[in-house]
């Protein structure tokens, strides 16, 4: 009798494949978990940058708008350039405050990892119900 393969050693083999798989699947989702986690920080700092412009542009705002009151006073058209002036940086400020907020609102943190591992889940669970009961 001349057999190629046992059953011990058939069932060794399956079993080394499917050791392989589960290795290349969980190395696939670490791989995405570390990209998203990376696009988080990417998302953090530009938040932060956000939030220092808009600081420095309210703070900028302000600072015109007391000089605005100091020069009201004074005779025609230098309160007109003023008011503008002042009106741009406080609309930019509150305008890069609201870009803030909605960024600092999104939560995105491991989105598509989370996505891809119930979709793996559901998958498992179909094959599981769809295999015979002997």
């Amino acid at each position: 009798m001349a057999s190629g393969q046992g059953p011990a050693q058939r069932l060794f083999e399956a079993a080394k494949r499917l050791l392989a798989s589960l290795i290349a699947a969980g190395e696939t989702r670490l791989r995405l978990a570390v990209l998203e986690l990376e696009e988080e920080r990417a998302r953090l700092v530009t938040l932060l940058l956000l939030i220092g412009a808009s600081l420095v542009m309210l703070l900028l705002g302000l600072a015109v708008l007391a000089l605005l009151v100091a020069v009201i006073f004074w005779d025609s058209h230098r309160l007109a350039a003023m008011a503008i002036s002042a009106g741009v940086l406080l609309g930019g400020s509150l305008l890069l405050a609201l870009l803030a907020r909605y960024q600092a609102r999104r939560h995105t943190l491991l989105k598509s990892t989370l996505a891809q591992l119930a979709t793996d889940r559901e998958l498992a669970e179909r094959r599981r119900d769809d295999t015979p009961s002997r």
